[in-house]
């Protein structure tokens, strides 16, 4: 049997409304995973959520608000404190925290707070919107003013990309040491020795531990492990073009840069290509997150995908279930989910280019010497 098509279903819906057993339908799942995923209930895998979302989106269904409070679903309410200085980081993120907080019942309150910057006027004052949890993506996620905010409130909260997680607090990430490894590897294996490092902004633990895998790898094969080669950048486009102007200023250049996101990749890119370098083919650049940036400069990056838009929507989920278990007074013990990274190969690396020697000018030529035979 085939499976069904957005324009078959749209033929049997009647009044021209979908319902959960058409999106179901689209998704190829059935309507009890469709409804788990709507009230964040029971463990689905990524991939299934994913595929509901899309056939949500592609049908433009929106639950049956009456039918939800019958069936006892109020709204959650849930806090999202930001500040990042990745605006297409948190352009992801936006997406996946907007789509789930759509089939999770779930009112958002938004509240802007610049890390370091009064975190606890700025906590209180989103908690005083009476919330049931809070997400907090980086750097805050590593704010103890802002943790400590929280646990004093008794509210739930879930951190993603936090390195360790304070105790009765919900965590999602990836393993951002094992990304960076895995990308060092990499650049290694294509034959680069001397690999420069753009570290993050130092209030991040995810800066730390992507310096940690770079150097393990570089130790491990016994690449250049210079100190020049290691510069300390922001996460901002603005000290990515810092530190690749000081990298590539050095006596010995770096035949790749590994920035550790993409903000600051581009902006390597962007110098190299000011400075008449090739990329890949006088230097190659590679980034991390997989953000829409990737792939709208050129050449396309080279990059670590870490799942944003999926981690937001793993995070809405793991505080919905979280509070619902705590209105129907079960046990509700914080979630520790670890999501998987890739490495997406694009236009932005390749192995380092062997050039000839130079040619020097005539004029400098050393003269041959004569030889005679006796």
């Amino acid at each position: 049997m085939s499976k069904p098509t957005i324009e078959s279903i749209r033929e049997t819906m009647e009044n021209g409304k979908p319902t959960m057993v058409d999106v179901a339908r689209l998704a190829g799942v059935s309507a009890m995973t469709v409804s788990r995923v709507m009230n964040g209930k029971g463990l689905v895998r990524e991939s299934t959520r994913r595929k509901v979302a899309e056939a949500v989106a592609a049908l433009n269904y929106t639950p049956n608000q009456e039918a939800r409070n019958l069936a006892g679903s109020k709204p959650i309410r849930v806090g999202f404190l930001y500040s990042n200085p990745s605006a297409a980081y948190l352009s992801e993120f936006l997406v996946g925290l907007l789509n789930q907080s759509g089939l999770n019942n779930v009112q958002l309150f938004v509240e802007k707070c610049e890390a370091g910057n009064h975190e606890a006027e700025h906590t209180q004052r989103l908690i005083e919107n009476g919330l049931d949890g809070v997400i907090l993506p980086p750097p805050l996620c590593d704010s103890e003013a802002v943790l400590e905010c929280i646990a004093n409130a008794g509210i739930p909260a879930v951190v993603v990309a936090c390195g360790s997680p304070a105790e009765n607090v919900g965590a999602v990430s990836i393993d951002d040491y094992e990304a960076a490894h895995f990308m060092t590897r990499h650049l290694i294996t294509l034959g680069h020795q001397r690999i420069g490092f753009v570290v993050g902004h130092p209030n991040q633990t995810a800066s730390s531990r992507r310096l940690a895998g770079y150097r393990k790898a570089i130790a491990e094969k016994g690449a250049d492990a210079s100190d020049e080669l290691v510069v300390q950048g922001m996460f901002t486009y603005r000290s990515g073009l810092d530190a690749a102007e000081q990298l590539l200023a050095l006596e010995e250049r770096p035949t790749a840069i590994f920035a550790s996101n993409d903000d600051m990749a581009a902006a390597a890119v962007a110098v190299a290509h000011r400075l008449g370098l090739d990329v890949p083919g006088d230097l190659t650049v590679t980034g991390f997150d997989d953000t829409a940036l990737a792939t709208t400069i050129w050449p396309e990056l080279t990059t670590v995908r870490q799942p944003i838009a999926g981690m937001a929507r793993e995070a809405v989920q793991s505080l919905v279930r979280r509070v619902r278990a705590q209105r129907e007074g079960e046990p509700a013990a914080p979630e520790l989910t670890r999501m998987d990274f890739e490495l997406v190969r694009r236009q932005s690396d390749a192995a380092p280019r062997i050039r000839p020697p130079a040619r020097l000018p005539a004029a400098a030529k050393p003269k041959a010497k004569a030889t005679y035979a006796g």
